[in-house]
């Protein structure tokens, strides 16, 4: 038999966002859980989490959705979000969809007990305390909502880039105050979504920082696209690409190529 211990079996949940407009995330996300010596698996049975559907209040569809997910990530030791938000759905609100459903809620709340956000698990739960990249320059950070509130998303990234060689941050006012962008609420509430990102946008270019860092998608989209109308010259980024060192693809906004 052999001695070597065997590599916590982790299931990437890739999020719909990271698919659809910033896969490089995900690439940075395998990255970094297999320099964490985990062995990474991507179910491709996978689907949306369900959190648009949850939002606008069908709970019928949701259900759909979150049964879907918890038959494509049985098995694993361990699920990892690069998304605060994404991992709030699975761990926090998939076991109240299935109140009163036992069968079905038992296996909602094994999924939610085995569900990370991806910086969180790299030092919570895998103690990883520095990583070996390197970047010329500066950054802000922007916590987001359900990073923060719903899976205590905080300290953890700013410890890791605090590891990143030549990396200053430079914290913004209100980093903890949303950007607006909401899923759902910025379609719904587009005027006061888009003067909660104005303010947001001017507290980044008053911190000086280069970089613009977080770990939602929809967050950085939203923040990005503010940032360029209004021409300012800081680049965004989800924080994994920076952990990882995968850095040579365009900020996002900005045209491939």
């Amino acid at each position: 038999m052999s001695d070597t211990p065997r590599k916590p079996r982790v299931g990437l949940f890739v999020t719909c966002l990271v698919d659809l407009f910033r896969p490089s995330v995900g690439f940075a996300a395998v990255k970094l859980l297999e320099d964490a010596g985990c062995a990474v698996e991507v179910p491709a049975a996978q689907t949306c989490c369900g959190q648009p559907a949850y939002n606008s209040g069908d709970r019928a569809d949701t259900k759909t959705i979150a049964a879907q997910v918890i038959r494509a990530f049985a098995g694993f030791d361990y699920v990892v979000a690069p998304s605060g938000s994404c991992a709030a759905m699975i761990h926090a609100h998939y076991p109240r969809l299935f109140e009163g459903e036992p069968d079905m809620a038992k296996q909602a709340e094994d999924l939610a007990g085995r569900t990370h956000e991806l910086v969180s698990f790299l030092t919570d739960v895998l103690g990883v305390t520095g990583v070996a990249a390197k970047l010329e320059g500066s950054y802000t950070y922007h916590d987001s909502c359900s990073g923060l509130r719903e899976m205590k998303v905080k300290a953890q990234p700013r410890a890791l880039l605090n590891s990143v060689a030549r990396l200053e941050r430079r914290e913004m006012p209100e980093s903890e105050v949303c950007c607006g962008f909401g899923g759902t609420f910025c379609v719904k509430y587009p005027d006061i979504s888009n003067a909660m990102v104005e303010r947001k946008a001017a507290n980044i270019e008053g911190s000086g920082a280069d970089l613009l860092l977080a770990g939602d998608l929809g967050c950085l989209l939203n923040m990005a696209g503010k940032l360029k109308r209004r021409g300012a010259a800081t680049k965004a980024r989800h924080v994994a690409e920076v952990l990882a060192g995968m850095t040579d693809t365009p900020a996002i906004g900005e045209p491939k190529g």
